[in-house]
């Protein structure tokens, strides 16, 4: 069984959990009352001709719902950058090269059940794959508890941690072998971990939000932290423009391999 299918099932174990918020009658009037499922779409799209020659695509899907019992998400992003870079052939000469710099897609999802309007229990799971990254692919799926510290019209702060199980496949490594370089796969791991997020949303002005995510997950072989912020600015009911500014981190890189990456995206957001 792939990595892929393992995950799948993982997640699939939140699906029942939607399906009692549909049969409950109870939850079914709090989510009609609160509207039900709500969402976002954001693209950015960049080139650069002349001088040099780059390209960059960002995407991002996400759903929520939250009524008196549920508290449930899902998204998928996307990036893919493309650009003019400096190689080395076999022969030792530098040469300049049309490239993909960037691919990477993530997809994930968390189910939370409220015991009162402040705490919830939460199954979440994420799946990542990333060409140019410490992990070539990683899985997480975890249960926690989750607190809702401070919420009212123009500010909401929430905390989530708890145990979680994580499957990954380092980058692939580079050898020399009789003066050829080559890559070679690495070996899949896994191993338990520690999942915390907080998230903080603060409404500035009437059209104007700034919202901020950490993600960790601590294990201990690897350690992974993400952290997302972005302001968003309201030009129609549905329409907006969204700096965002991501920060991700892993403990273990080859050698040629920064711990940290870095993403500044300009994006329009349609909300529905």
């Amino acid at each position: 069984m792939n990595h892929v299918s393992r995950l799948l099932i993982a997640l699939s174990l939140a699906l029942p959990l939607t399906a009692m918020a549909q049969d409950n009658p109870s939850s079914a009037s709090t989510s009609a009352t609160s509207g039900g499922w709500s969402g976002s779409g954001e693209l950015g799209y960049a080139a650069a001709r002349g001088n040099s020659h780059t390209e960059n695509l960002n995407a991002k899907l996400s759903f929520k719902k939250e009524n008196e019992l549920w508290k449930d998400s899902f998204y998928l992003t996307g990036l893919r950058s493309k650009g003019n870079v400096t190689v080395v052939d076999t022969q030792g000469n530098s040469i300049a090269q049309y490239t993909t710099t960037a691919n990477r897609y993530e997809g994930g999802a968390s189910v939370g059940y409220k015991f009162s309007p402040r705490s919830y229990v939460v199954t979440a799971g994420r799946y990542e794959h990333d060409d140019f990254g410490s992990n070539l692919w990683q899985g997480v799926v975890s249960v926690g508890y989750g607190y809702i510290a401070l919420k009212n019209s123009r500010t909401e702060l929430s905390f989530e941690a708890g145990p979680g199980y994580k499957r990954y496949r380092p980058a692939d490594q580079t050898v020399t072998v009789n003066n050829q370089s080559m890559k070679v796969p690495s070996p899949i791991k896994d191993e338990g971990v520690l999942r915390g997020l907080v998230n903080w949303k603060y409404q500035l002005t009437a059209n104007t939000k700034f919202e901020n995510t950490l993600l960790i997950e601590a294990g201990s072989s690897n350690r992974y932290y993400q952290n997302d912020a972005g302001l968003s600015v309201n030009m129609t009911e549905k329409l907006a423009i969204k700096l965002g500014y991501q920060v991700r981190y892993n403990s273990n890189v080859e050698p040629d391999t920064k711990h940290k990456d870095q993403l500044y995206t300009t994006n329009v957001v349609y909300n529905f």
